[in-house]
């Protein structure tokens, strides 16, 4: 017997289970595959035995559909960092073990940087011991859209749109009034500034959008920021900002770090939220205006009342792609999606050893961000427009949307 089995991990995302059906999809119908698992709560799953029987949750192509349309991840998720390799293997000898234990002949990760981190040193472990009977594959995810190997990843479409939506709705919320005002919208972005920059969105259908745009990845200078502000509220009633979360100074900290603990996470990141305040307060003191900060927090990755089209089919066949690898033997990689033109937009599927991917990251280019630092180019808005292409597929109960439970 060969069982597969399929997990999430990390940040949810709205198209991580359109991921996750992709697997399944493909599981159910190769001849290769007897049973299909799901890992509750990512690897910390695997390491506990909390395992689900798919084919008792998913039945039809409608719970497929289902699937697809549930955002965040029907299979929980976790930020267990495994251990390194030359460090410690009884972590990973327990897991083989465990596989071996439930016939799980192949394993499909669906997650972003860490995740796959924990693809390759899994990978890794089997080269190193001549482990051929189990075959391990990463399937991408992140709404930071930090990974490399690929154009794009999966949920970030989806993200993206619903920032540019919002952006959009904030604009004209935010000039009913005459009075000089601030309004500051912070974005996730730890490094990477890919989804702050999608509220430039806001501006295609000719409205304004966004006046300011500030990414994590040039310097922020707080005195730059209040004259760019100044500027504007000089010329017009209101000011409304996007900025990244990570912000930082030339120094490399973190501009939320005034008012964070210096707290980390399982994988060591520090806390980053709070940078819209910071500089909340600092337009207070130094123009005195209205003004208001916001933090978007985890509406931008659970809106999947608005997901992209295009995000969710190709979160769906990345995860074929990934499972038709492992299936096949290919293991030690992630499936990837090239770009081969924006106007018309045709991509294509591949795999990418997952070794160039794990621990690196993908940040903006300078030349998607203007020469002052505070917009996006052309570049930029040519690269997010074919992915928030298409609104995808909702089946609606009692005027809500209808989402799937894989466990309780």
């Amino acid at each position: 017997m060969k069982n597969l089995l399929v997990a999430q991990s990390g940040g949810p995302t709205s198209a991580i289970n359109a991921t996750a059906a992709g697997v399944i999809e493909a599981a159910y119908t190769s001849n290769k595959v007897d049973g299909v698992l799901g890992a509750q709560n990512g690897i910390q799953g695997v390491l506990e035995e909390k395992f689900i029987n798919i084919r008792e949750k998913i039945k039809s192509a409608y719970d497929i559909e289902l699937l697809c349309q549930t955002p965040a991840a029907a299979l929980g998720s976790c930020r267990l960092k495994l251990k390194d390799l030359d460090k410690d293997k009884e972590q990973f000898e327990k897991i083989i073990q465990i596989f071996r234990k439930h016939d799980i002949a192949y394993f499909i990760y669906i997650g972003g940087n860490d995740s796959m981190d924990t693809v390759d040193k899994l990978s890794q472990y089997c080269a190193q011991n001549g482990i051929t009977d189990i075959t391990i594959a990463g399937a991408p995810k992140t709404i930071d859209n930090d990974l490399v190997g690929t154009d794009h990843c999966p949920g970030f479409g989806s993200a993206a749109k619903y920032i540019g939506v919002t952006f959009a709705e904030l604009e004209r919320d935010c000039h009913v009034y005459a009075a000089k005002a601030v309004t500051i919208v912070e974005v996730m972005g730890r490094n990477a500034g890919w989804l702050t920059a999608a509220s430039a969105l806001a501006r295609v259908n000719g409205a304004k959008g966004p006046d300011l745009i500030y990414l994590c990845e040039p310097a922020f200078d707080s005195d730059r920021f209040i004259e760019d502000v100044k500027k504007r509220l000089d010329k017009q009633d209101s000011v409304l900002v996007a900025i990244s979360e990570g912000i930082k100074d030339k120094n490399g900290k973190y501009i939320s770090e005034q008012v964070q603990s210096g707290a980390v996470d399982a994988f060591g990141h520090s806390y980053i939220a709070g940078s819209a305040k910071v500089l909340e307060e600092l337009v207070r003191e130094k123009i005195g205006c209205k003004v208001r900060s916001i933090e978007l927090n985890l509406m931008q990755r659970c809106a999947g009342h608005i997901a992209s089209a295009i995000d969710i089919e190709e979160s769906r066949m990345l995860g074929m792609k990934a499972c038709q690898c492992a299936i096949d033997g290919q293991g030690g990689i992630m499936a990837a999606v090239v770009r081969k033109s924006d106007y018309p937009y045709n991509a294509e599927y591949t795999a990418v050893p997952v070794r160039d991917v794990s621990n690196k990251e993908k940040t903006v280019p300078a030349d998607y961000i203007n020469k002052e630092g505070n917009d996006v180019t052309q570049k930029m808005m040519d690269y997010l427009m074919p992915l928030v292409q298409g609104e995808a597929r909702q089946t609606y109960k009692n005027g809500i949307p209808v989402h799937i439970s894989l466990y309780d």
